[in-house]
């Protein structure tokens, strides 16, 4: 029997089940048989299980598409097909194929979802939508600055109201004769001072 770790591959992911203890009060000094060791299941990456091939040491799919995301590889798959994602998989650096395979699956999803346009057909909805924001955007801008200047208009009118109210209290006042009430005279008509000479 080989072992589990000769047929380790690295684009097996390794899942370990252990299994429980013959009896559920084990103790350090019983004399109950120790457990078995901790059995190691390998399974293949998400592609190869779909593709039903076994999963090579130096498979290029196994590190981007985990067995534990299949619908990841099964949408790319129906869209670019398996040959396609290998072949641009192994024209790329290493760096760049992380990238690589989320911007395929990213346009798999956007030509399922939308089979004549695809990703070109979410940009130009996009770009249409910031279009219309920015149409928005300048309408409302517009609108705040002529509020500012119907409000500076109404503050001048009402600065100058107040300014015309003023002067023209002040030229009323100005204006006004001088009242003589003729508390300088006496009751029988004669001034209120004594002759010069008598």
């Amino acid at each position: 029997m080989e072992s589990a770790e000769n047929n380790k591959s690295p684009g097996a992911s390794v899942s370990v089940t252990t299994p429980l203890p013959f009896s559920p009060t084990s103790s350090s000094n019983s004399g109950l048989p120790r457990s078995p060791p901790a059995l190691v299941v390998l399974s293949p990456c998400a592609a190869c299980k779909i593709l039903r091939r076994r999963c090579a040491d130096k498979c290029v799919l196994a590190p981007y598409f985990p067995p534990t995301e299949p619908l990841k590889f099964t949408i790319a798959h129906r869209v670019f097909g398996a040959s396609n994602i290998i072949k641009l998989l192994q024209e790329l650096p290493e760096s760049q194929r992380a990238d690589a395979v989320s911007s395929m699956v990213y346009e798999a999803n956007a030509r399922i979802r939308d089979p004549v346009y695809g990703c070109a057909g979410a940009i130009c909805h996009l770009q249409k939508q910031v279009s219309e924001l920015q149409a928005q955007l300048a309408k409302a801008q517009a609108d705040v600055i002529n509020m500012q200047c119907q409000q500076d208009n109404l503050v001048a009118i009402l600065c100058m109201d107040f300014q015309q109210q003023q002067e023209q209290q002040q030229y009323q006042q100005q204006q006004q004769p001088f009242e003589f009430n003729g508390s300088f005279f006496l009751e029988d008509g004669n001034l209120g001072m004594e002759p010069l000479w008598t």
